[in-house]
């Protein structure tokens, strides 16, 4: 039996392929997506434009949602005194970053959702996050609010536009930023080392105070650093870091994966939602943790990490879908929480008490809007000490855990499921590609490789345009429905180019690594800033805004700069170019005070910057990529962290592959055995044939 819902309301946000557009679809407010229709009605009816900003995982972003934008009567007053935008920030994140500056200029914090007025030509002139539907927590209700931009709009409006013409002026100071006049030198890698350390939280981990995000980047530069500086305090913040991570509310300890960030400073109540750009590069942290530390237990939030995403975050073509919605059922979290009766009731009253002792679930409960005696999974003790305090030995105590772990989730798949946003964005899947091929050859894990290359091949085939009138190579930002859609963002081009790069080292099939290059040849020629240095977030062919901005912080995923600079010094190694390293090293000078000064905000462009002043080996292995010995002396490579070398391997005949990249030419295979070549700065050691003569090399001896 077909049943057909009948909505009261339908808005133009119907047309729409993204997830959080369609979730306004029916609200009674006259939505109109970002475009030229709703900002041609703004000026012909001199309205101010109402630009609302979310996605689809924000808790709080359904909380106004529900309170305000189905209200028919809160609805009335923003169809009379505003022309309504609503904006996926995941689908546009120039919009998003552009007013979340502003916003950001104006009250001194920002968030989504976001909600901000323009004039009709599209300045910012008000503005701010989450506005409850009555006056509380020290803000104005919605109403009142709307009704008090229109009074001022009415009876200001000069005053406004002046506003809102400084910001549009204070919005295009990224572009306008020059190149330092300073050397780069390891003494600015030194000084941002210790100003995360004095960040970090000796305690419980991480950096600063509630509420916490994981911050991979930065855990990443300090193991970049650490194996330079050898200093042991380094290692013990990120160690100390990524245990309690992994112990913690944060982690999904039954099905894997990392929900978005920690409302406290124990890591233990998180804000559910998962964001497939989290995990990409918490997977990668935690695999380079595993090959300085040797730890098991890195190893295996890894491996559960990658299985979560292919198991749940998985497009039937292969690419990677965005986020997991922290809500199931209408309430936050309520997939992911226990109760002491819950658990017994599928382990037995024994089993359970063990259980729930290791995991923290208690009649009490630890997290209040779930109800009574609603806990989140998190590692409360070591295992030892549980079984110690409870009287049974650590092999029973195990056996408990993982037959309880395995029977809850079961239960769990039976729950209702949060909702899933199978939009598939271009340079997420770029992170998520480069995590699953790192990790492939890692681990010894051909399936990883192969979701990487079934992800890369989606995003060649259906979001990128070979052929265009221009004659190079373009991406588009989103996929969803079977349509590619937006013009591709800069941080899109780096991330899916870092990428394919690490897949054409995980599989040596020229064809990723000849990708990678085309892509970087758009950046160059698209989102380069001819009159300076740096690269532009949008294209010189993309939509004009009020700003054309350039993205130099590194927040929850990576500057767009960041990943530039660092695909030009790789591609800059591995083919030999002066010309993309030189691209590089402009952008790196733009921020080299800002980089020292302000660490935490520069994660991923510190460890470009290490890259570069901290060169490792460039290394070129001559032997069929499939036969023993070329995998034996490839193992010596693949199981060190060694973030900054490069490594190329071809068939001593493969004259394509000598030809591409110039640290393959002119190398012959020794007594027709697989024969490695170690470098530094295009100087080389001595070829060798033997496993442990390369292992020897690589470690400097």
């Amino acid at each position: 039996m077909t049943t057909t819902t009948t909505h009261r309301y339908t808005n133009r946000l119907i047309g729409e392929t993204s997830p959080y557009l369609r979730q306004h679809a029916h609200n009674p407010v006259d939505w109109y997506p970002w475009g030229p229709e709703a900002l041609a009605r703004a000026r012909a009816e001199d309205r101010p434009i109402l630009l609302s900003v979310g996605y689809s995982a924000c808790h709080w972003c359904h909380v106004m949602a529900h309170e305000s934008f189905e209200d028919p009567e809160t609805a009335a007053l923003m169809n009379e005194l505003f022309v309504n935008v609503k904006v996926d920030r995941e689908e546009r994140p120039d919009i998003d970053a552009i007013y979340m500056e502003a916003v950001q200029a104006m009250t001194q914090h920002g968030g989504w959702p976001m909600t901000v007025f323009l004039t009709p030509d599209g300045k910012p002139f008000y503005g701010g996050t989450y506005f409850p539907p009555e006056p509380r927590y020290g803000m104005p209700g919605f109403r009142q609010l709307l009704l008090a931009i229109a009074d001022a709009w009415r009876n200001r409006r000069r005053e406004l536009e002046l506003a809102g013409e400084r910001l549009a002026e204070l919005l295009q100071r990224t572009a306008t930023l020059a190149p330092a006049d300073v050397t780069l030198t390891p003494a600015l890698l030194e000084q941002a080392r210790q100003g995360m350390l004095r960040s970090h939280d000796p305690v419980e981990g991480g950096f600063g105070t509630a509420p916490k995000f994981p911050q991979p980047m930065n855990l990443d530069f300090l193991l970049q650093t650490y194996l330079h500086t050898g200093d042991q305090a380094t290692l013990r913040a990120v160690v100390l870091t990524l245990h309690k991570m992994a112990a913690g509310g944060i982690y999904d300890q039954l099905g894997g994966g990392f929900h978005r960030y920690s409302t406290d400073e124990l890591w233990l109540v998180p804000h559910f939602e998962k964001m497939l750009y989290d995990n990409a590069q918490l997977a990668r942290v935690y695999l380079h943790a595993w090959q300085v530390t040797g730890d098991a237990l890195f190893r295996r939030i890894v491996e559960e990490t990658l299985d979560y995403v292919r198991r749940e975050m998985t497009s039937p073509e292969g690419g990677f879908y965005s986020t997991q919605d922290a809500d199931s059922e209408g309430h936050e979290g309520k997939f992911f929480l226990w109760t002491p009766a819950e658990v017994k009731a599928l382990l037995g009253e024994e089993d359970g008490r063990l259980f729930c002792a290791c995991y923290g679930v208690t009649e009490r409960g630890n997290f209040r809007e779930g109800g009574p005696g609603a806990s989140i999974l998190h590692v409360a003790r070591p295992v030892e000490a549980v079984a110690h305090a409870l009287g049974v030995s650590v092999e029973r105590l195990t056996a408990v855990v993982e037959r309880g772990r395995a029977i809850l989730f079961a239960a769990r798949e039976r729950r209702v499921h949060p909702g899933r946003d199978e939009k598939i964005l271009a340079e997420w899947n770029g992170l998520m590609i480069h995590a699953f091929a790192e990790a492939g050859v890692v681990l010894a894990r051909p399936d990883y490789i192969a979701a990487a290359e079934r992800a890369a091949g989606f995003v060649l085939a259906h979001m990128s345009q070979w052929q265009s009138e221009a004659g190079d190579v373009r991406l588009w930002h989103t996929y969803k429905d079977g349509q590619a859609r937006l013009n591709g963002y800069l941080e899109d081009y780096a991330a899916v180019a870092l990428g394919l790069i690490a897949l054409y080292q995980a599989t040596f099939r020229l064809e990723w690594l000849q990708a990678a290059r085309a892509l970087a040849e758009v950046v160059l020629a698209r989102f380069a800033d001819e009159a300076g240095a740096g690269f532009f977030q949008t294209s010189d062919d993309h939509e004009q805004l009020i700003a054309r901005r350039k993205d130099f912080v590194d927040n929850a995923t990576p500057a767009g700069n960041s990943l530039a600079a660092e695909l030009l010094l790789r591609l800059g190694k591995l083919l030999d170019r002066p010309d993309y390293t030189a691209a590089a090293v402009e952008t790196l000078r733009l921020l080299a005070a800002a980089m020292a000064q302000q660490p935490l905000a520069f994660g991923r462009l510190l460890a470009a910057l290490d890259f570069y002043l901290n060169p490792g080996h460039e290394i070129a292995i001559i032997g069929e990529p499939g036969a023993a010995e070329t995998a034996a002396l490839l193992a010596e490579v693949r199981q060190r962290y060694l973030p900054n070398s490069v490594v190329a391997c071809a068939a001593a005949h493969d004259a394509t592959a000598q030809a591409t990249i110039p640290l393959l030419a002119g190398r012959a295979a020794l007594a027709d055995r697989a024969t490695a070549y170690v470098c530094r700065n295009y100087a080389c050691r001595l070829p060798v044939v033997e496993p442990t003569a390369l292992a020897a090399q690589l470690a400097g001896k």
